[in-house]
């Protein structure tokens, strides 16, 4: 197996036989096709290049070039998966929510939402300045931050105010609930980073399998 390109529809909740609730985000697949092989002989690894999207204007001329070596038609981007030397893929192949099944372990990648500039208390959960006895105007500051005379600076790494955010994410191990093969998607049990109609890629998982 591969992975694939999805797009993140937001959360909602679905009941289980026993009727409980499980929260479940849902994931629509773009159109993926097959673009390129990559072969241990020729490339020193295995994978395949999966494009998805429909095309955009202004792509530069070494990736219209990549296409049509190819023989493929031009998508929005491309995304590289590994695959195992004796999977079965074909140049132009359409990959789609079929490929992954009810109960299966995935990982998902995607980028986080952007929060800006923020302090320690929202970026690093610091529990901030006391509210009473005297402090003033320190109620969500760091505190100190180095030492005294000696060494006498500031460590790099030291956790401060900064941008939070908009980073790429992987949660592994998500659980995929149930796969809607006619509407191209799946539901995932849980969270998935990013914000809604972000794009996100699914694997197989490494550690859950």
């Amino acid at each position: 197996m591969c992975g694939l390109i999805a797009r993140k529809a937001g959360m909602t909740q679905i009941f289980a036989e026993d009727g409980s609730a499980v929260p479940v985000t849902v994931l629509n697949i773009e159109a993926c096709k097959v673009i390129a092989r990559r072969t241990a002989d020729r490339d020193g690894y295995d994978a395949i290049q999966i494009g998805y999207g429909e095309a955009r204007k202004g792509a530069s001329r070494a990736v219209q070039g990549h296409y049509a070596k190819q023989g493929q038609e031009e998508m929005g981007a491309m995304k590289e998966f590994r695959v195992t030397s004796d999977a079965e893929f074909e140049l132009g192949q359409v990959l789609d929510a079929s490929m992954f099944e009810a109960g299966q372990k995935i990982d998902v990648s995607g980028t986080s939402k952007g929060r800006g500039f923020t302090g320690v208390m929202k970026r690093y959960d610091f529990a901030g300045g006391r509210a009473t006895h005297g402090a003033e105007k320190v109620h969500r500051q760091m505190g100190s931050t180095g030492q005294c005379q000696w060494p006498g600076r500031v460590f790099p790494g030291k956790k401060m105010p900064g941008h939070y955010g908009a980073a790429r994410a992987t949660v592994q191990n998500l659980e995929v609930v149930r796969v809607d093969a006619d509407q191209n998607r799946i539901l995932v049990r849980g969270a998935v980073p990013g914000a809604k109609q972000g794009l996100i890629e699914i694997r197989p998982a490494v550690k859950g399998a």
